[in-house]
């Protein structure tokens, strides 16, 4: 009798006390990260983008489904795979929404991409994550700023206004320069004054294709291979739904058959 009701303390894990194991742990993180939360602040205000804390939302939310999908199957916990399935649930329709709005209104889409990359050009200098971001996307893309070079006019260090007194004025980021394959070290200002020569005369030193257009321009040659990881992530999504519906009928058939 003493076994029976200490397995069924062991089983008795509820949402109240996931709560409790799992607030202790926020605080740490809290502090563990305050200065890339306050970062987040000072980010919004520049209207950029922190990838650090793009990357903590995201590890956050994987750590809270792991734990509950892991321990709900462990304790038999019926509350908590149900939080796990219906969060897979809402994660799935929303990326299927985005997929479905993002298709039938391109244009708005493009104006909010446009729109979010000069917004971060704004703060390249400003955040070193988000600078070695935008130039991994340049060089990978070879592409430059988000229609053109002349959209670092945005960014007050190399603006071409003649109050700027920075040494990079009216230039571009190295990332935007062709590469010399003769050269084994990346030459860092490259771009310096490029902007003040004329503009037949970019193309020998720089991209000048946006990286709008560039990334329009890779979708469709890679479409497959997006189509394929997209279909990869839902059937992995609908089997872990599965898997935590199957689990739940069977917690429940059991219990209502030790009710009688």
């Amino acid at each position: 009798m003493s076994l029976q009701i200490g397995h069924a303390n062991l089983k008795s894990f509820s949402c109240w006390s996931f709560l409790s194991y799992l607030s202790p742990f926020s605080v740490i993180l809290f502090f563990l990260f305050q200065g890339v939360l306050s970062d987040l602040t000072k980010v919004t205000g520049l209207h950029g983008l922190d990838p650090v804390v793009l990357v903590l939302v995201v590890g956050i939310v994987m750590f809270t489904l792991g734990f509950a999908g892991c321990v709900g199957a462990l304790r038999e916990n019926i509350c908590l795979l149900k939080f796990f399935c219906g969060a897979i649930v809402f994660i799935f329709l929303l990326e299927l929404a985005v997929a479905v709005l993002a298709f039938l209104f391109q244009d708005w889409v493009r104006d909010r991409v446009k729109e979010f990359f000069e917004n971060n050009i704004k703060s390249y200098r400003d955040d070193i994550d988000l600078q070695n971001l935008i130039d991994s996307l340049q060089r990978i893309n070879h592409c430059c700023g988000a229609q053109g070079p002349d959209d670092w006019d945005f960014n007050i260090y190399f603006n071409c206004s003649s109050e700027s007194k920075s040494r990079e004025k009216c230039g571009v980021p190295f990332s935007c320069c062709i590469p010399d394959p003769a050269q084994k070290v990346v030459n860092t200002q490259c771009g310096y004054d490029v902007r003040k020569k004329s503009k037949s005369q970019w193309d020998d030193q720089i991209f000048v294709k946006g990286c709008i257009l560039a990334l329009e321009a890779w979708l469709p040659r890679n479409i497959y291979i997006v189509a394929g990881v997209f279909i990869a992530i839902s059937l992995l999504q609908i089997f872990g739904i599965f898997l935590a519906r199957t689990l739940i009928s069977d917690i429940e058939a059991v219990k209502a058959g030790n009710a009688f």
